[in-house]
């Protein structure tokens, strides 16, 4: 099949290296986000989809809305009969959708209908799911409810940050969308439609969202701090500024009260509503990431002090 593939974010490399890998398919264009600027030396740079489709002598299509007439009309041109999409991170207007033979189909990173919207990974964590997955589904107007294709499966191990899970994902669903493309491209596939139970929502995380509150349970703030871990990443206040954690590890002993923190020879702990926590890496303003305990030697911490 002719393929315009649209993504942006590293997640959705290995969806499109797969294509390109598999000979079965002719990607013609990429849609992805407009240059952006990266780093401290604030450089603009091309998106990770749009630099693997460089790579590859591909055209790279960067319009800064889906609906700009040019992009629709160059779309258009191409006639592709699918669009297969990755975290392309815009909202598609219906005169997009309406152009490819097949639709646009999307690699979401949840068990639809489980986690609609842009932050599954994270909310799957943070909910305490055992099982999550990737789907793939014809893109319709309403927010991750077209028809699915096809599903796989993983785990969530109880150490999964949702980077590490995100990263297994997109390798398992790039292999679901390229059996997706295949099915469409014979005709053997059909889509069934998401059922009406079981319908959740995940929104964008925001920096507040990653604030920890240690009046929360162990297991409860373990879950958020993974799932924020590395972006954008967890924090409490300490001494009036952000402090940064990486994930913990539950103790299953008496604790201090919620947020104090208690500095022991080789581990630093700090309360919750239930169980203690055992600080991994953490970052104080102004310093580099570094071992807690490395931290806490460098810090007088008075008796009594908390993460708030």
């Amino acid at each position: 099949m002719k393929l315009v593939f649209a993504g942006t974010p590293d997640p959705a490399v290995p969806a499109l290296r797969a294509l390109l890998d598999s000979g079965r398919h002719e990607v013609v264009a990429v849609v992805t986000r407009p240059d952006a600027q990266a780093g401290r030396g604030r450089r603009v740079v091309r998106s990770p989809v749009g630099a693997l489709a460089d790579e590859h002598g591909i055209e790279v299509l960067t319009p800064a809305r889906a609906g700009d007439p040019a992009f629709l009309a160059r779309l258009a041109e191409l006639a592709p009969d699918a669009c297969p999409v990755v975290a392309y991170g815009a909202l598609l207007p219906q005169a997009a959708l309406d152009i490819p033979r097949l639709g646009w189909v999307n690699l979401h990173f949840s068990l639809l209908p489980a986690w609609r919207g842009a932050a599954p990974v994270q909310a799957a964590i943070r909910a305490g799911d055992e099982i999550t997955g990737a789907s793939t589904f014809r893109i319709v107007k309403e927010l991750d409810a077209g028809p699915v294709y096809g599903v796989v499966t993983e785990a969530i191990g109880a150490t999964d940050t949702a980077g590490a899970l995100l990263g297994r994902l997109a390798e398992s669903g790039a292999k679901l969308l390229l059996s997706t493309m295949d099915g469409l491209a014979d005709g053997s596939l059909v889509a069934r439609e998401q059922p009406a139970e079981g319908v959740s929502y995940a929104p964008k995380v925001t920096v507040d969202d990653a604030r920890v509150s240690f009046a929360d349970p162990a297991s409860a703030v373990d879950r958020q701090i993974r799932s924020v871990t590395p972006d954008p990443g967890a924090w409490a206040e300490f001494r009036g500024e952000r402090f940064k954690l990486g994930p913990v590890t539950v103790l299953d002993e008496p604790g201090p009260p919620p947020g104090e923190i208690v500095v022991e020879r080789k581990r630093v702990l700090v309360g919750t509503a239930t169980k203690p926590l055992r600080l991994g890496e953490v970052q104080a303003p102004g310093k580099k990431r570094m071992a807690a305990t490395d931290w806490a030697r460098g810090t007088r911490i008075d008796q009594g002090e908390r993460l708030r």
